[in-house]
């Protein structure tokens, strides 16, 4: 017993041993070798990421510039008083270049994860087969309307059927259009309640403020008065409408008088129609009911009913005062370069320019009238204040 020896350590364990610091020296050198390999992949995503970030917002500040230098005009609010009306291109280009970033994030992320996963443990993806196929499934089952949500909003956005500031239809909600996302639309109506609508739920959207508009005008009026004369009337008040310099801009083609509509015992309704542009149908429309109105009250008849039919869609749709679309970010515009002079140039024009108004001055100063001088007060007068002697204020004289 007493002579028994210590138990000798393994091989992989005993740390006299130089196979064990070797086996230790390529565990370090694996390990850092995998993390090193780690950071530069998420370095270069992260690299990545920010450079194509950088030229989406690069090319969508270039579009919205443009369409600012075009219209001459600083904001981008200022666009909808513009006529070249370029806003709905600043608002979509805007939004697709939101989504882009997004799609670019998350595309660079996944990639990222893969490749950090193939390095750390390269036998993983292999394993994961099966429960990528679950997961797949699940996704199939579980996230198809977040899938349909997404797809939709990208057309939605692409094919321009909806911009911020909109006034649209989408069947589940009415008003204007204060957001748009890749999934969700932000929709506040006449009331002011603000309605998220998902994209996969739009099926049909009518969209009031692309184009152009028609307001339509039914005008009852006693049933003996003259038909001819009414109409005659009511086209001379709407074309003078259509004349007014305040009025014209936001007006397309001439009135037209559809005619007679209806028959009743105590009206007659004759139709006028304005064509007109999609945000100015309610502001033209009510200058044209007060025109009408002064009209027929000049012919001496009485107004049974004046009112305005909209042929389709939700009544007052339009008429949402209090929900502006929210003010974009300022961006201003470069301002143009002064041009360059000499200094020496600069003082020969100020120079001429001087010459030139001191010529004139002198010359119209030659041209004008002399007055002779007054004579002088004779001494007696002054010292009296009586005319003198043989002066011509003398009486008698």
């Amino acid at each position: 017993m007493g002579g028994m020896s210590a138990p000798t350590p393994p091989p992989e364990t005993d740390v006299t041993n130089p196979d064990f610091w070797v086996r230790v020296g390529e565990v370090a050198l694996d390990v850092g070798l995998k993390a090193l390999n780690v950071v530069v992949v998420i370095a270069v995503s992260v690299l990545l990421a920010w450079l194509l970030r950088f030229v989406i917002r690069r090319v969508v500040g270039r579009i919205v510039n443009g369409a600012k230098s075009k219209a001459n005009v600083d904001d981008t609010q200022a666009l909808e008083r513009s006529p070249l009306s370029a806003v709905r291109l600043v608002q979509r280009t805007r939004t697709l270049g939101s989504i882009l970033q997004n799609i670019v994030n998350v595309a660079v992320v996944v990639i990222a994860l893969v490749l950090i996963a193939g390095i750390v443990a390269p036998d993983i993806l292999a394993s994961l087969t099966l429960l990528t196929a679950a997961i797949g499934a699940g996704l199939g089952f579980g996230a198809q309307n977040i899938v349909k949500d997404v797809l939709n909003g990208i057309f939605i956005v692409a094919e321009d059927q909806i911009g911020i500031g909109d006034v649209v239809d989408v069947g589940l909600a009415t008003g204007v259009v204060e957001y748009v996302s890749v999934r969700i639309t932000h929709v506040r109506d006449v009331n002011g309640t603000l309605w998220y609508v998902r994209n996969g739920e739009i099926t049909r959207i009518g969209n009031m403020s692309q184009g152009w508009s028609r307001v339509i005008v039914d005008l009852a009026v006693p049933a003996d008065a003259d038909v001819g004369e009414v109409e005659s009337a009511m086209l001379g008040a709407a074309q003078t409408l259509t004349k007014d310099p305040k009025w014209r801009t936001r007006i397309i083609e001439q009135p037209e008088i559809w005619g007679l509509e209806s028959v009743s015992g105590d009206a007659l309704v004759i139709r006028i129609v304005l064509k007109t542009r999609a945000n100015a149908k309610d502001d033209v429309a009510r200058e044209l009911r007060m025109r009408l109105k002064r009209a027929i009250e000049e012919l001496g008849l009485k107004i049974p009913q004046l009112n305005s039919i909209v042929l389709s869609g939700p009544e007052g749709a339009q008429r949402v005062r209090g929900a502006n679309p929210p003010r974009t970010r300022p961006n201003p515009v470069t301002p143009e370069r002064p041009v360059w002079k000499p200094r020496r140039k600069r003082a020969a024009a100020e120079d001429a320019g001087g010459k030139d108004t001191g010529a004139k001055d002198t010359g119209a100063s030659s041209k004008a009238p002399k007055t002779p001088p007054a004579p002088p007060t004779p001494p007696a007068e002054r010292a009296t204040g009586k005319p003198a002697p043989g002066s011509p204020e003398e009486p008698g004289a």
